[in-house]
């Protein structure tokens, strides 16, 4: 069937399924919407009762007795809830790197088994590239559960309608905001991240649940606030003591009754707490991009209708809050004008964002939609052409087949007899050589495996016994019968979990990590090839307050980083007669790094010395530590070390160190 150039955006919500059919415009910064539809369920998905499944499937019913979606492309979206959105910034990398560096982030950001998550991901805009290395990179990751999305995907597959992508809610309302609202960006190489253009916020409101998402244009941050217009009617029907339909035709009626002002009284609690959210919330924003400034807030969801709301949220927040009349850049006047549309315009925002990206000018084309459903469908498409390659070509068997059948009913086969089954007798003994030769090999195969499995595992069982050990030896430790009674005095790092990952490449996870690395000599050009990732996560409270001293990060580096570094270690030697001196590196240890080190934060800990009586400040100006009841105010520093680890045998290393010797005294003779 051939494709046309139409893309219905459809977003299935809690109390509504909004569609919009939409093509391409002659102008590049305009589109055109030719259909469009809003069919309301008689319940809300989440009103008690409901069934979510039948209710979705008679409004795809109905719209499809009203619409076609033959031909066309269809963008579906799913709740910010659902998915997660992750957003990195690479240290300079090869560009051809980056697709290896984003897999590892991946399966470091994505709190599962990438087997059981879609996931994609989109390089930011704003970012260069210099002679093959991409500067300033940001990456967005995108990534939603697989079972999630074949539970959205599913009243699609039973209406029979094709769906050809899948996009994170608060993603298509970017593409939205990008497209129609922020036309004077400055181009993407002249982005500056440390003067950055002003960011616009959007704040959608939908049934149960908020999208908040801020943006220049070329970054974007977003969050899902677990309140909307389900929770104005909740409010209404505990305090009035209504059914939920009921509160909710109050709720959209609300000035229109007898006493308007008991109705925004009861709902009061939720403006509060909603305002509360986004304050917080735009106030993280804030703290973690201080080059952001937000001008202005543009409303969206019907629930935005709300008397009072958007001069509530204008009040609480000191922005401009628009609520969204029209769509600047969508043209069509049929759907424009048309009352429905008109009436629930601001609930289109979703729609029109998942239509840009079917037509190619969203920002973000990230897709969800399982690899296995767009295989499936190529096959699909191709099966005709498949048919008839397979027809051509057994017609050119058969041809082939009469021809040869031809030219054998012309040869004698008497005259040949004789010689074909000498050839034959020889064959035969040829093939029953190559058995034996086969079995024999085998059989020496099979002999050889048992002896490297166990020469193997009598050096190899004691390879992680040595990492072990390594570990601890490297860890700072007072001299027995030393230990300060003052926790902030003591040597300790505290470990709390320990991880290894096996890697086929490790100049993968050195170039995520190269830019904390501090190596002790110069031009260190990192390991490659295959080996393990280990990964400590600990903390310490060597954090005095009083100036000098080690503390926090360079704690860190000045005792365990060292040690990794330089450590001398006695390990018992392979024939368990001796003991021998082995340095860390000589173990296969190498390139150890404090990664992303954090600011010292101060902790309330149970005292160990039991001691509730506060301490007297110490000669020098400093504070001992103080203390409530059986707890104690510390300082207390979290960090994560990752080194790689090549293991070495002991055999390996004795190799080693004999030709090391031999060719010293080589050089002496």
């Amino acid at each position: 069937m051939a494709r046309s150039d139409a893309v219905w955006g459809i977003d299935i919500g809690q109390c509504a399924l909004k569609a919009l059919r939409c093509r391409a415009h002659e102008r590049e910064d305009r589109i055109v919407a030719e259909a469009f539809d809003y069919i309301e369920y008689p319940k809300m998905l989440s009103q008690p009762g409901a069934d979510p499944e039948e209710l979705v499937g008679d409004a795809l019913k109905q719209f499809l007795s009203r619409n076609t979606v033959r031909g066309d492309r269809v963008a579906i979206c799913v709740s910010g809830q659902s998915g997660l959105a992750r957003f990195i910034k690479l240290p300079p990398v090869e560009a051809k790197k980056i697709p290896d560096i984003v897999r590892y982030e991946a399966r470091q950001q994505i709190p599962f088994d990438l087997n059981d998550v879609i996931w994609d991901y989109q390089r930011m805009g704003g970012g260069s590239e210099e002679e093959g290395f991409a500067l300033e990179t940001e990456i967005g990751l995108f990534a939603m559960k697989r079972d999630a999305v074949f539970r959205a995907l599913e009243p699609f597959e039973k209406a029979s309608i094709g769906v050809d992508y899948v996009q994170l809610t608060p993603l298509a309302l970017y593409n939205y905001l990008l497209f129609d609202q922020l036309h004077d960006l400055p181009p993407a190489d002249e982005y500056d991240p440390d003067n950055p253009p002003d960011s616009v916020a959007v704040l959608s409101l939908g049934t149960d649940s908020t999208d908040l998402i801020v943006t220049n244009g070329y970054r974007v941050w977003q969050r899902s606030i677990p309140l909307g217009g389900n929770h104005f009617t909740k409010a209404l029907t505990k305090e009035l003591k209504l059914t939920f339909a009921k509160a909710e035709h109050l709720k959209r009626n609300a000035t229109a009754t007898v006493d308007p002002k008991v109705i925004f009284q009861a709902m009061r609690p939720v403006f509060s707490d909603l305002l509360t959210e986004v304050q917080r919330s735009i106030g993280y924003f804030t703290s973690i991009d201080r080059a952001a400034k937000i001008t202005r807030v543009v409303a969206l969801g019907n629930a935005m209708k709300l008397p009072g709301l958007r001069r509530y949220l204008l009040q609480g927040l000191g922005f401009e809050v628009e609520r969204v009349g029209e769509f600047q850049a969508l043209s069509g006047s049929q759907v424009l004008s048309a009352p429905a549309f008109r009436d629930n315009l601001p609930s289109f925002g979703v729609c029109y964002g998942l239509a840009l990206q079917g037509l190619g000018k969203g920002g973000l084309q990230t897709n969800l939609l399982p690899k296995e459903i767009v295989r499936d469908r190529l096959v699909r498409q191709k099966k005709p052409w498949a048919i008839a390659a397979a027809a051509v070509l057994l017609l050119a068997c058969a041809i082939s087949f009469a021809a040869f059948s031809s030219a054998l009913s012309s040869v004698d086969a008497q005259k040949w007899q004789t010689a074909e089954g000498a050839a034959g007798t020889r064959a035969t003994e040829g093939k029953q050589y190559r058995d034996g030769k086969q079995q024999a090999m085998d059989k020496f195969g099979a002999i050889k495996e048992i002896g490297d499995n166990l020469v193997g595992n009598v050096e190899g069982r004691v390879l992680w016994l040595e990492l072990l050990r390594t570990i601890n030896e490297c860890l700072p430790h007072d001299p027995p019968g030393k230990r300060p009674k003052r926790i902030a005095k003591r040597n300790e790092l505290h470990i709390r979990n320990l991880e290894c990952q096996y890697l086929e490449d490790l100049s993968q996870w050195y170039a995520g990590v190269k830019q904390w690395y501090q190596p002790p000599e110069e031009d260190v050009e990192g390991p490659t090839g295959p080996g393990w990732v280990i990964c400590l996560e600990g903390y310490h409270y060597h954090n005095l307050k009083e100036a000098g001293g080690l503390q926090s990060a360079q704690y860190v580096r000045e005792t365990l980083i060292k040690n990794l570094h330089n450590a001398k270690l006695i390990l018992p030697t392979g024939d368990r007669k001796g003991v021998e001196s082995v340095l860390a590196k000589e173990l296969g240890i190498g390139y150890p790094v404090l990664v992303d080190p954090q600011k010292v934060v101060e902790q309330w800990v149970t005292n160990p010395n039991e001691d509730p009586a506060p301490e007297a400040p110490e000669a020098g100006g400093g504070m001992r530590t103080a203390t409530a009841g059986n707890t104690v105010a510390l300082r207390r520093f979290d960090f994560v070390v990752h080194f790689c680890w090549i293991p070495t045998t002991p055999s390996e290393r004795h190799e080693k160190t004999e030709k090391q010797e031999t060719e010293q005294r080589e050089e002496k003779e």
